[in-house]
C-alpha cells in the first residue's frame, strides 16, 4: 500500500511511526525472520507426533557377471539378471523422555530371476519394534525444555525489532524537523536581514547609523542567503532519507514532494516507576527469556560431555510375522513368528585423560555461562534505570527550553524594533538574533531527545506506559 502525502497537512510523528511499522523494509524483514521461527517451532513440534513413511528400491535390477568360488578352489564368473524390489511401510512414534523410538511396519520384498524365470516373494504382514538408547545423551529432553524458550524469544524479537522501527522513523523525524526548522530560522532571517540593511541604507542618509556598522548588516544579508541554500540543501537529504525508510516509492517527483512535520509539543505525562519498568522488561524482552536459556544450554552441554563419555548402549528389539513363498499370498499365509533383540554398546576403557578433559571444560563454560549471565542481568537493570531517570530529566528539559525558546522570540521582536528607532547597536541585535536562533534549536533538540528515550524505553520494556498495555503479543503455535 503506497501513502500519498497531503502538502496542505503537516505530518505527525505517529503517523511516521505507524508507517514505518507497517511498510518499510526493516519492519517487513522484521516479520519475515518472525514467520521462519514459526515454522522452524512447528517443526520441532512434528518431532513429536507420528510419523508415517514409505521407503523401498522399486525397480531394484541387475544384470551382470558375479565371481562365484568353486569347490575345488578355482573362480568362476556366471551371469545374473535379476530385479530385487522391496516395499517398506512404517509408522514410527518417538519418545522424549527416554529419547528411544517405538515402530509399526509392513515390508513386501519381491526377488525375479530372469535367468531361471523364477519368483520369490518375502515379507513382513506386521511387525513392532522398538530402539532405545541406554545411559547416553537425550536430546530430545533438552530440546522439549529449550526450543520453546528460542520459539518465545524469536516472538519478542520480533517485537523488539518494530520497537527498533519506531525507533529508528523517531531519529529520523527529528533529523528532517531540525532541517526544517533551521530552514525557517534561514528564511526569516534572509528576510528581517534584508529589510534591517535598507532601513539601514535610510538611516545612513540621516546619519544616524555609521558605514561600519552598514557594512555589517549587509555581510549579514549575504551570510543569512548562504546559510539559506545550506539549510534546503540538509532539508531535501533529510526528507529523501525519511520517505525511504517509511517505505514512501511512489515514484522520483513524489519523493521529492515537500513534506512538512508537525512540532510533537504535546509530550505524555508519564511517571514510570523503575521497579515497575525492570519487572515488565524480565517479562516481555528476548534477553530476559535468553538468560533462561544461556543457563539451560549450558547444563545441556555439561550432560552431553558426561554422557557421551562414559558407556553408550542402545537396545534394538522387535516383535512380528513374517513368511515367504513363490506366491504373494504366501506371505499372508499362516506367518512365522519373527522376532530379534540386541544390544549394543561401547565402554571407553583408556582415554589418557580425554573424557575427564571434556567434561572439565563443560563445567568450566556452565560456570562461565552463569557469571556472564549474571552481569548481563546486572547491565540489563542499569540500564533500564539509566533510560528512566533519562526520561525524566528530558521532560524537564522541554519545559525549560520551550520557556527560553518564548522568552528569545521575544527578546528578539524588542531588539528589532529598537533598532528600527536607532535605539540598539547593530552588534546587539546580532546577539539577540543568535541567542533567538539557539533558544528555538534548543527547543527542537530537546524534543527530539525525549521522544527518542520514549520510545527506547519502549523497546527496552516491550511497554506502553502511556497505555499500561504490553506491546505487541503473539498467539501460541499448536
Amino acid at each position: 500500500m503506497h501513502t500519498v502525502w497531503a502538502q496542505s497537512q503537516q505530518t505527525t510523528l505517529p503517523e511516521v511511526v505507524q508507517l514505518a511499522q507497517a511498510q518499510s523494509v526493516s519492519a517487513k524483514r522484521a516479520n519475515t525472520q518472525q514467520r521462519t521461527n514459526i515454522w522452524a517451532y512447528r517443526s520441532f513440534l512434528a518431532q513429536f507426533k507420528p510419523q508415517l513413511s514409505l521407503d523401498g528400491s522399486l525397480p531394484n535390477f541387475t544384470r551382470s557377471y558375479v565371481q562365484v568360488t568353486q569347490p575345488d578352489g578355482n573362480i568362476r564368473f556366471e551371469p545374473v539378471s535379476y530385479n530385487n524390489s522391496i516395499l517398506n511401510l512404517s509408522l514410527s512414534q518417538t519418545i522424549a523422555p527416554t529419547g528411544g523410538t517405538i515402530f509399526v511396519q509392513k515390508q513386501l520384498q519381491r526377488f525375479d530371476n530372469f535367468i531361471q524365470s523364477s519368483t520369490l516373494y518375502n515379507g513382513i504382514p506386521f511387525g513392532i519394534g522398538l530402539s532405545q538408547p541406554l545411559f547416553q545423551f537425550n536430546q530430545m529432553r533438552w530440546d522439549k525444555k529449550i526450543q520453546p524458550l528460542l520459539f518465545a524469544e524469536g516472538n519478542q524479537q520480533l517485537i523488539e525489532s518494530l520497537e527498533q522501527v519506531s525507533l529508528s522513523a523517531t531519529t529520523l523525524y527529528f533529523d528532517l524537523l531540525v532541517s526544517q526548522v533551521n530552514l525557517q530560522i534561514a528564511e526569516t532571517n534572509r528576510v528581517n536581514n534584508d529589510t534591517l540593511y535598507h532601513i539601514a541604507l535610510h538611516k545612513l542618509d540621516l546619519g544616524k547609523i555609521s558605514q561600519n556598522d552598514l557594512l555589517q548588516l549587509q555581510l549579514s544579508v549575504l551570510n543569512a542567503e548562504k546559510d539559506l541554500a545550506s539549510a534546503r540543501q540538509t532539508a531535501a537529504v533529510a526528507s529523501l532519507k525519511l520517505k525511504t525508510f517509511i517505505g514512501y516509492r511512489n515514484g522520483g517527483a513524489d519523493l521529492q514532494r515537500p513534506l512538512e512535520l508537525a512540532i510533537p509539543n504535546q509530550i505524555p505525562d508519564l511517571t514510570v516507576d523503575v521497579n515497575r519498568a525492570i519487572s515488565e522488561a524480565t517479562a516481555n524482552r528476548a534477553a530476559a527469556i535468553a538468560f533462561k536459556r544461556r543457563l539451560l544450554e549450558s547444563e545441556r552441554d555439561l550432560e552431553k560431555a558426561r554422557k557421551n563419555n562414559g558407556l553408550n548402549a542402545t537396545l534394538t528389539a522387535g516383535y512380528g510375522l513374517s513368511n515367504q513363498g513363490p506366491n504373494l499370498i504366501d506371505v499372508y499365509v499362516r506367518p512365522q513368528n519373527r522376532e530379534y533383540v540386541s544390544l549394543q554398546f561401547t565402554l571407553p576403557i583408556m582415554t589418557w585423560g580425554r573424557a575427564q578433559a571434556i567434561v572439565e571444560t563443560a563445567k568450566a563454560n556452565r560456570e562461565l555461562a552463569q557469571q556472564t549471565v549474571e552481569q548481563d542481568k546486572l547491565t540489563f537493570e542499569q540500564e533500564l534505570f539509566t533510560q528512566v531517570t533519562l526520561l525524566q530529566m528530558l521532560r524537564q528539559q522541554v519545559t525549560l527550553t520551550a520557556k527560553a525558546d518564548q522568552i528569545g522570540q521575544a527578546r528578539y521582536q524588542i531588539a528589532q524594533d529598537r533598532f528600527k528607532l536607532s535605539d540598539l547597536s547593530v552588534t546587539d541585535l546580532g546577539i539577540a538574533t543568535q541567542e533567538k536562533d539557539r533558544a528555538r534549536r534548543d527547543a527542537i533538540l530537546a524534543l527530539r531527545d525525549y521522544w527518542q528515550a520514549y520510545y527506547t524505553l519502549r523497546l527496552l520494556t516491550l511497554y506502553d506506559f502511556e497505555t499500561n498495555q504490553k506491546l505487541g503479543g503473539m498467539d501460541n503455535v499448536k
